[in-house]
């Protein structure tokens, strides 16, 4: 599968789905982002950090708290959780009775509305340090209550093809955008010689450390060595915008000397969920097809296909397809750095870093 063909689909659901749209490419294209967004976020789930997932972080820089940064997710320590059987409608209030929770920070809402429209990863208050996050696993409702400070955090970045052109105008923006958080967010650094050698740089105990950045990467995920550490993942797709035929363009050079991880999802991966999922669904992921045509119809005002916002049928069909095709999923994805490392070990790092003490 090349990304000739992701563009021919892109038109494809530009000249169906979206004909009504003023520029029905470009809609298109942003859907297929969304779903670069669904795929990482119930692969996550599927792995089984549903309880530690925050969505739409409002990061900060590391030592300059005023100005923060929207990632997709972030992973948080979970610091304990609870469970009730749902009840639908739901509302944050009614959640907080069910659980006699009454936060600090309180916040309104409804988890699953009227519309049967859930909210995932829904944070429905802020206390004593924690956030609490509600999530719906099987017929549950489950309330954990994470750590503020994120352990690792997740951007997805897919920039469309303009018709004549070899690759999106915006593609080196999004790399650097990517990039800048990437390097801003963790109290590791990254600083380089003039012979290209990459070396951590940290302070602890207001003295300054260095060591060569894989050592003090691993040191950090391995040992509670450096407080607000971040492991920082890229998730990018579509290969016009990011390879060459022999070789990777700059901006994915940019993206991968930036975030500690980077993956790519391949064009084959993204197609064949939007086959399996979308075009020729089997009956018990139609429901997933029917939430995607249904948000994107004309005057529809709120969208129920995104990574936070999903129709409660479409949510269920979708964890039951990342259930039933975990391997395959995982085959979608290619490790670009660092070089050599393999998914089932990103699996471990993160399961490890999470549940450390």
């Amino acid at each position: 599968m090349s990304y000739q063909s992701i563009d021919i689909l892109q038109k494809s659901l530009a000249s169906t789905v979206f004909s009504t749209k003023k520029d029905a490419k470009k809609a298109a294209g942003r859907a297929l982002g969304t779903i670069v967004e669904i795929i990482t976020y119930y692969l996550l789930r599927e792995w089984g950090f549903t309880p530690n997932i925050q969505i739409e972080t409002k990061l900060p820089e590391f030592g300059n708290e005023e100005i923060t940064h929207n990632v997709e997710f972030t992973l948080h320590q979970m610091l304990h959780k609870e469970e009730q059987i749902a009840v639908k409608p739901l509302t944050y209030t009614r959640i907080k009775n069910l659980f006699d929770f009454n936060p600090q920070h309180s916040k309104n809402g409804s988890f699953i509305d009227k519309n049967n429209i859930l909210k995932n990863s829904a944070v429905i208050g802020k206390h004593n340090n924690s956030i609490a996050i509600c999530n719906l696993s099987g017929n549950k409702l489950v309330l954990s209550f994470i750590k503020e400070q994120a352990s690792a955090m997740f951007e997805c970045k897919r920039v469309g093809v303009e018709d004549g052109q070899k690759k999106g105008p915006q593609t080196i923006e999004k790399a650097k955008q990517g990039a800048y958080v990437a390097l801003k967010s963790s109290s590791l650094q990254r600083v380089r010689d003039k012979f290209g050698n990459v070396f951590g740089v940290y302070f602890k105990d207001g003295v300054l450390h260095t060591q060569k950045y894989e050592e003090a990467l691993n040191d950090c995920i391995q040992s509670d060595n450096l407080e607000n550490f971040i492991l920082s993942f890229g998730v990018v797709s579509n290969h016009g915008n990011w390879f060459t035929s022999n070789d990777m363009n700059k901006e994915l050079k940019v993206l991968a000397q930036s975030y500690d991880r980077l993956l790519f999802l391949t064009d084959d991966g993204l197609y064949t969920f939007i086959e399996k999922t979308i075009l020729n669904p089997c009956l018990p992921y139609i429901p997933i097809k029917n939430a995607f045509i249904s948000s994107y119809r004309d005057g529809k005002k709120t969208n129920s296909f995104t990574k936070s916002k999903i129709l409660l049928e479409a949510h269920g069909a979708l964890t039951e397809f990342f259930h039933n095709n975990l391997s395959l999923v995982e085959s979608w994805f290619n490790i670009i750095s660092p070089n050599g490392m393999t998914i089932e070990e990103i699996k471990h790092q993160l399961h490890y870093l999470i549940n450390k003490e």
